[in-house]
């Protein structure tokens, strides 16, 4: 357990992943000296109960925004998601142990399995890539391989550097490994990035989860967005987060003619839409004669938030979804799709959720830049909102496209797309930033390759060294 909260110190917003170095050669020790199956099951489950009772510690802040009728379900949803989570950890721990032979290819398997226990994660029950080991390292010139190898890559690698470690022949293959991500990384930090001639405004209006839907409250923050959108010289496309406004912009003619005069350029924002069949979580772009030049409904909602999983059974409880205002759960969108939009810049379209799944990211028609819209007052204002940034940052860098970041209380950003911050609002602050939309890179490895192909690789490797090791033994 101390070596899984040591690894969660990795993540926002301590960011300090350095732990890892002596936590993952600790754990495999463990795993050598363990007896049987169930005993490398136990060392990596509680690891993961560590890790994930930590790094995912902000899930019980969606349950205190209605605290009279949820607030008793907060610490039940933290014991049971770190424990259910980390029954994937255990898993691979429980395979590696099998192989274990106190041999340097121990760390090669201890790696393959985590890394494809994470996979599991990250797919399974339409998964929950969340705090994944490699987004411990955004802060440092190592995120910069995820444009090579992807999250899943680059978390084997840690874990076998790391592993390497308990053996001093293995000390020169862990240096070559470090020295080649860091040296990559800074070769790619030092690239210049170009601009474009495009002025993006980021509005931020700071509404409050407990206020969002109050009806004294929702013409406020309206008026709000608007006051933000009319200030100072005139951008080129303005964006409001995720769900912005209480209305239905496609119903509404008046409202459109009234944020397209205020903004006086296209505007990317996050509202609702219904149709005969289901209420949709939207993004709308509305240009300057008030008309609807592009949409998108979100496709990846979120279980027990925007739908509740075995929905009958659901009813027959009385239990509904955190968000779900409607009955019934939210409808979900047809898959990620590149929206084009007049003078806008061919973007894909990313709300909230939607930007921890690496793979939701391949498309046919490569956009120009990723758009997420967001509204993290669920999250809190201790690590949510900065674990959330961390992982749209790496979406950048994995594609090799600049992020334009509206969250509803922050962090709102502008991203390069190597993943730095170029300007951000601070969480909990109403304001606007302008800012130069930066230049796509060409296409990455990883956004050629594909999702699959590391994990493929991933899976090869271990396959590989498996059937070396049981070859041997005979």
């Amino acid at each position: 357990m101390a070596a899984g909260l040591a690894l969660a110190l990795g993540q926002a917003p301590i960011d300090f992943p350095y732990l890892g170095l002596l936590a993952v050669p600790l754990l495999l020790s463990m795993l050598q000296g363990a007896n049987g199956l169930r005993s490398g099951f136990a060392i990596g489950w509680f690891a993961g109960l560590a890790y994930f009772g930590v790094s995912i510690s902000w899930i019980v802040e969606p349950f205190l925004v209605d605290i009279g009728r949820y607030g008793w379900m907060a610490p039940f949803a933290l014991i049971l998601m770190a424990a259910g989570l980390a029954l994937f950890w255990g898993l691979a721990f429980m395979l590696a142990g099998r192989w274990m032979r106190g041999r340097l290819s121990d760390a090669v398997v201890l790696a393959g399995f985590w890394a494809l226990a994470e996979v599991l994660r990250s797919i399974v029950f339409t998964g929950f890539p969340w705090a994944l080991l490699a987004y411990g390292w955004v802060e440092t010139p190592v995120i910069q391989l995820v444009s090579v190898v992807g999250p899943h890559g680059l978390g084997f690698l840690l874990v076998l550097a790391s592993g390497l470690l308990l053996w001093r022949k293995g000390m020169g293959v862990a240096a070559l490994i470090a020295v080649i991500s860091v040296g990559f990384g800074v070769f790619q930090l030092n690239k210049p990035v170009e601009i474009t001639p495009l002025t993006v405004r980021l509005v931020q209006p700071n509404a409050e989860q407990r206020q969002k839907w109050d009806p004294e409250f929702i013409p406020v923050f309206y008026q709000r967005l608007l006051d933000l959108s009319a200030t100072g010289p005139q951008p080129d496309v303005v964006i409001w987060p995720e769900v912005a406004i209480a209305y239905l912009p496609d119903e509404d003619p008046g409202l459109r003619a009234d944020i397209a005069i205020a903004a006086a350029a296209p505007v990317i924002l996050g509202a609702r839409r219904r149709d005969t069949q289901a209420v949709y979580n939207s993004l709308f772009v509305i240009d300057q004669n008030s008309t609807i030049s592009g949409q998108y409904d979100k496709h990846h909602l979120v279980p027990f938030g925007e739908y509740m999983p075995l929905q009958g059974l659901a009813n027959r409880l009385g239990l509904s979804g955190l968000a779900d205002i409607v009955g019934g759960g939210m409808g979900s969108g047809k898959g990620p799709v590149v929206v084009q939009a007049g003078d806008v810049p061919a973007f894909l379209p990313l709300i909230c959720y939607e930007a921890i799944f690496s793979r939701g990211l391949f498309t046919k028609t490569r956009p120009e830049w990723l758009v997420q819209v967001t509204n993290d007052a669920w999250f809190g204002k201790i690590s949510g909102p900065y674990q959330h940034l961390a992982q749209a940052r790496v979406r950048a860098i994995e594609q090799g496209l600049p992020l334009a970041r509206a969250a509803n209380t922050g962090i709102s950003a502008m991203v390069d797309p190597y993943g730095r911050i170029i300007d951000s609002l601070p969480l909990g602050k109403a304001g606007k930033i302008d800012v130069v939309l930066p230049q796509a890179l060409q296409p990455t490895v990883y956004a050629r390759s594909g999702y699959w192909l590391a994990i493929i690789a991933i899976a090869a490797l271990l396959g590989a060294q498996l059937t070396r090791l049981e070859w041997r033994r005979e």
